[in-house]
């Protein structure tokens, strides 16, 4: 689906909205710029200036000196100048990302794991570092050279017209065929670029989601069809790239091609008057050599701006094209407040005593159905085990308490509706560890120290007997310090477990809900956590049922309805 001329000229809106808050760079870069076409018509007359008094006014090279040293200071000045422009075009750009990506980060952590899951790793980097990137030349070029488009080739026309009008009256003619065709070319590039980010996007969640599985691919021997899966898709991604770049090397030859010709004609016009065959655009009668070296030597820095933003203008297509995902991404409801609830933030000021639903009703981030209706109560303190087949909606139903997935019906902490809860506030009296969680790809020690980044050496030896880590970090050859590798690739799924305990034993906190924990870790390790909890409440997510009697209560997911206590299986299929 290609994108419409309203949706492209919402986006350039959207991008120059982001624009306006640095718009006291964006000034100082176009002021710059204004500063810098002055010196190059000061340039220009000096060269023009020379080139008078030593080929028709004969003088000496040391009448001209004083010149020559203006000349040198105009240089000096100009490389002054751009190399200022282009730092604070830079530094636009810069911040503009910086932002951008700040928000997609907010964003993606108000949607939360379920949301996240969604859709590949991949794609998710592709979204906050190629397309952000992208951005860039159109904040810290595109941006300022549309105003000194304008601007430039005005204040040359001015500096020419004095001396001969129909040289100014030629560039100011032929100026406007550069943008015309410039739209022409460009048209469709928007919708190339996205094309080409979405190729690029699908191409890194597959070529990465494809290594990850390496191991299971060779075992079941799909290799082959694997490698031509990811083949088709690079050729995929290698047309869409060709694509752009085609439009890009059209852009620059329309560019270079109109150019050409304008300054073309501004030199046959002079040559044609140094012959006597036009008498025409001097006020004297005369056309001066001055009068042609200084037209000539403006004439490219007038088409210069044109030729810069007709280069830029494709860093605008990408920008729109990237700018498109991220908008979507920004822009879609994040709907965890029931209708008709004013939100107010609540926080809780005391421990947590209940845990009530009513005609509870989970649903996804994109308001499907998942399970409900639930109604419950909870009275602290509790130690719950949950059990259900898999996919009954047992790690859904968490979700909504750790504030990552919407609800309709009721659902209260302490008589106060979730919905009208800080999220923040609540998120930081629970702690959860999943069958898989996820380690930095950082030393032991920091991963522990995220429950509690103060916390003293002896909590942190007392957590790390806690959970049976000694032993584990006493084999490593750095102890502690081991880094854990990308995705815990150093550590075994039990060590890694290990580790989230230690981790949420730290942090203080009134629930906990644990996702299988007894799935890689031993007894010994569970009677600890038993003997000392981590939290006065817990909420245990489990397939097993041969430890049911440590817990105080059980309650069985099935088909949609809760039941408290364990219920008899109906049938091998709902074995819990």
């Amino acid at each position: 689906m290609s994108l419409d001329k309203k949706r492209q000229a919402y986006l350039l809106g959207w991008l120059k909205q982001h624009a306006k808050m640095h718009k006291t760079n964006l000034w100082a870069s176009i002021l710059i710029g204004f500063v810098l076409t002055i010196l190059v018509i000061i340039q220009a007359a000096l060269l023009a200036i020379i080139l008078q008094k030593i080929i028709i006014e004969q003088h000496y090279f040391t009448d001209i000196l004083p010149f020559w040293g203006g000349l040198i200071g105009v240089l000096f000045g100009r490389a002054f100048f751009i190399y200022l422009r282009e730092k604070i075009n830079f530094t636009i750009g810069q911040k503009v990302r910086k932002q951008i990506r700040h928000q997609l980060i907010n964003q993606l952590e108000l949607h939360g794991p379920a949301y996240l899951n969604q859709n590949t790793i991949g794609a998710w980097s592709t979204l906050i570092i190629e397309q952000v990137d992208k951005l860039h030349d159109f904040f810290a070029r595109y941006l300022p050279q549309m105003r000194l488009a304008s601007m430039t080739p005005i204040l040359i026309c001015i500096a020419i017209f004095p001396f001969n009008w129909a040289a100014a009256t030629i560039l100011l003619c032929t100026a406007p065929l550069i943008p015309i065709f410039m739209i022409l070319v460009g048209m469709g590039a928007a919708d190339i670029n996205r094309r080409h980010f979405k190729a690029l996007a699908y191409l890194s969640g597959h070529f990465l989601d494809r290594l990850k599985g390496l191991n299971t691919i060779r075992l079941f021997n799909q290799g082959e069809k694997q490698t031509n899966e990811i083949a088709r898709a690079s050729e995929d991604f290698r047309i869409k790239t060709m694509q752009v770049l085609k439009i890009a090397f059209l852009s620059s030859a329309v560019l270079e091609f109109f150019t050409s010709i304008s300054i073309a004609i501004v030199a046959i016009y002079f040559g044609f008057s140094y012959l006597g065959e036009f008498d025409f655009g001097a006020y004297n009668g005369t056309v001066t050599l001055f009068a042609g070296f200084f037209a000539l030597i403006l004439a490219p820095e007038y088409f210069q701006p044109l030729r810069d933003l007709g280069t830029y203008y494709h860093a605008k297509a990408e920008a729109i094209a990237a700018a498109d995902n991220i908008e979507t991404f920004l822009s879609k409801n994040i709907v965890q407040k029931q209708p008709n609830i004013k939100a107010t933030n609540i926080k809780l000021d005391e421990p947590l005593q209940t845990i009530e639903a009513n005609n509870l009703i989970v649903l996804s981030s994109e308001q499907q159905f998942i399970v409900g209706p639930l109604s419950f109560n909870l009275q602290a303190p509790f130690k719950l085990a949950l059990i259900g087949t898999s996919g009954a909606g047992k790690t859904s139903l968490m979700q909504v308490l750790l504030g990552f997935l919407p609800y309709q019906g009721s659902l209260k902490i302490n008589g106060i509706e979730f919905n009208q809860l800080d999220i923040n506030d609540w998120q930081q009296k629970v702690s959860w560890i999943g069958q898989n969680p996820y380690l930095l790809n950082s030393t032991i020690r920091d991963n522990i120290l995220l429950g509690k980044p103060n916390a003293t050496m002896q909590e942190l030896e007392e957590v790390i007997t806690k959970t049976q880590l000694a032993d584990v970090i006493a084999k490593l050859p750095e102890g502690i310090e081991t880094q854990v590798g990308e995705d815990a690739v150093r550590l075994s799924v039990g060590q890694a477990q290990r580790i989230a305990l230690a981790r949420a034993m730290l942090k203080p906190c009134q629930l906990i809900i644990l996702d299988e924990p007894t799935a890689s870790l031993d007894k010994q390790t569970m009677q600890n956590l038993d003997q000392q909890p981590i939290a006065p409440n817990s909420i245990t997510i489990t397939h097993q049922t041969d430890d049911m009697q440590n817990y105080e209560q059980i309650w069985q997911l099935a088909h949609s309805k809760l039941h408290q206590g364990k219920l008899p299986c109906d049938s091998e299929e709902d074995l819990c």
